[in-house]
């Protein structure tokens, strides 16, 4: 049988992919394993390629076995390798026509992926079968606008650990009940977490992605992190997903020069390098580019039920100049400094979110006072559903950490915001960023002694419930965490064996139950 027999792409597949409409890019390219016959299809973009093979555990990692077919003039290589089975490890050997060399690549579109710090893609069947189906046929009204939201952020690796197995991490199905449980008795509507897509770096704390549609191998299997999804829907509880488009890392397996030309970013370093990280930008201007994006936004919406996304670093995806000097940037078409690529795929993409799934949100978190962000894209805005209001965040923090003795000159940190608090839709977050890199944890930063420490810690969470905003808390501040949180460890869960911690714990479940009950 021939290769366009068993191609999963048509050509109107192709005509999608290349002016920059598909968003279900992940049902055509990657690896689909098959069963009659039995074997796998591939599909990578490489339009400066040369020559791509498969090369993998079946084949003894050679480069010359399993070549693939170009397809037509779109840059898709395409095969199908019989007898390659679900669980196979594999990568693409991509010989550039531009650089004259080849190098291995981790599949851009991969479901799952070796455990860091090995990189393999692996060949893996998605089967599930989900219990959710009361939550998803219902959710609209959890997930609106309207809804009280009160979100529990959290790191899956540092949330709780086993310190009798060496501080290991719990698996997705070990958290799983846990987490239902805890969540459950806090009152919080929804969990956020932080970025499970695969990533190389643990440190990163997941912001540094290199695969778009794979669930970190870390703490187990795609069906792992849909059993983890599935059981939170079970017991009324929503997931929001950290998505991270702004930026990916420079390691040599993947995006990064894929096929020995700046496919995925741009190849000017004052538009493809994140001056802050070091990281490539995307090229938002590419149409392959912009489906690939919104073909993994989909894939966890419609895959993995993820109730919304909340999209990391907006404001350095709309401005050019943010974080560069004078000349190291350059201006747009008009001269100004808004990256007008950047804002036309933010709009496509929650125009797409919107259109396929309805039942969710998008949230930016966007640090500047750019207009219209969580308005409709047909009124001029970027349409998300809502925007952290990180100015609130800010504000409030630098009140609460003065001694109250010198409050009443800063009284405007508080009463400030009422001037735009309802000209967005807007999340009031306490968030991981304001516990990490020497800032202290929220308790820490409280003036006073302990019992004051506790009693303004217990004041700032009654303000946040009582603005108007969505609210969301990062894990260990609903109990008073002493420490700044660090990935590499367990919170400190025998704090709650002291009356401040637990009744600090106490204090925030009420609060979540009150925001519930009087909406």
């Amino acid at each position: 049988m021939s290769i366009a027999a068993r191609s999963l792409i048509s050509p109107f597949d192709l005509h999608l992919f290349n002016e920059g409409t598909h968003s279900h890019l992940f049902d055509k390219l990657g690896a689909h394993p098959a069963h009659d016959p039995e074997g796998t299809y591939f599909a990578v973009w490489a339009p400066n390629a040369d020559a791509v093979s498969v090369i993998g555990d079946f084949n003894g990692w050679d480069k010359n076995a399993n070549g693939l077919y170009p397809r037509e003039q779109s840059g898709i290589w395409e095969g199908f390798i019989p007898t390659v089975r679900h669980g196979a490890l594999y990568k693409y050997y991509v010989h550039s026509k531009v650089t004259r060399n080849g190098v291995d690549k981790a599949d851009p579109f991969a479901t799952y992926s070796e455990a860091p710090p090995r990189q393999a893609s692996v060949v893996w069947d998605l089967d599930y079968d989900w219990g959710d189906q009361g939550w998803m046929e219902n959710r609209r009204a959890a997930n609106h606008t309207s809804a009280p939201w009160s979100v529990y952020e959290m790191h899956l690796g540092s949330w709780m650990r086993v310190p009798e197995e060496g501080n290991r991490w719990f698996s997705y199905r070990e958290l799983a009940p846990r987490l239902a449980d805890y969540v459950s008795r806090m009152g919080f509507t929804h969990v956020e977490f932080m970025p499970v897509m695969e990533h190389p770096l643990y440190e990163s704390w997941g912001y540094q992605v290199t695969g778009y549609f794979a669930p970190t191998s870390r703490y187990g299997t795609p069906q792992d992190f849909m059993f983890l999804v599935d059981y939170l829907h079970q017991n009324g509880i929503g997931v929001i997903l950290d998505w991270v488009p702004s930026h990916f890392p420079a390691d040599e397996f993947g995006l990064q020069n894929f096929d020995g030309t700046h496919l995925f970013e741009h190849a000017d370093p004052r538009l493809g390098v994140h001056p802050d990280w070091g990281s490539s930008i995307f090229n938002y201007g590419r149409n392959e580019v912009r489906g690939f994006l919104v073909s993994s936004a989909l894939c966890w919406l419609d895959r993995y039920h993820a109730d919304g996304l909340r999209v990391d670093a907006v404001a350095s995806m709309l401005y050019l100049d943010y974080s560069r000097k004078q000349g190291e940037w350059i201006p747009n078409k008009f001269g100004g400094r808004e990256n007008l690529e950047a804002v036309d795929f933010l709009r496509r993409f929650n125009i797409e979110v919107y259109k396929e799934q309805p039942d969710t949100q998008t949230v930016a978190e966007e640090s500047t006072a750019w207009p219209l962000v969580s308005r409709p894209t047909y009124v001029g805005g970027l349409g998300f559903g809502m925007k952290w209001d990180m100015g609130w965040m800010h504000d409030t923090l630098y009140y609460f950490e003065r001694e109250p003795v010198h409050r009443r000159f800063h009284h405007s940190n508080l009463t400030f915001r009422m001037l735009y608090a309802f000209g967005e839709n807007f999340m009031l977050p306490l968030s991981h960023d304001e516990v990490v890199h020497g800032k202290g944890s929220l308790l820490a930063k409280m003036p006073g002694d302990e019992w004051q420490k506790f009693a303004n810690l217990r004041v700032l969470y009654g303000w946040m419930y009582a603005q108007p905003g969505k609210k969301l808390v990062f894990m260990g501040g609903e109990f008073g965490q002493w420490k700044e949180w660090d990935v590499e460890q367990s919170l400190d869960w025998h704090l709650l064996d002291y009356p401040m911690h637990g009744g600090l714990r106490l204090w925030v479940g009420d609060l979540n139950r009150i925001l519930r009950d009087e909406k």
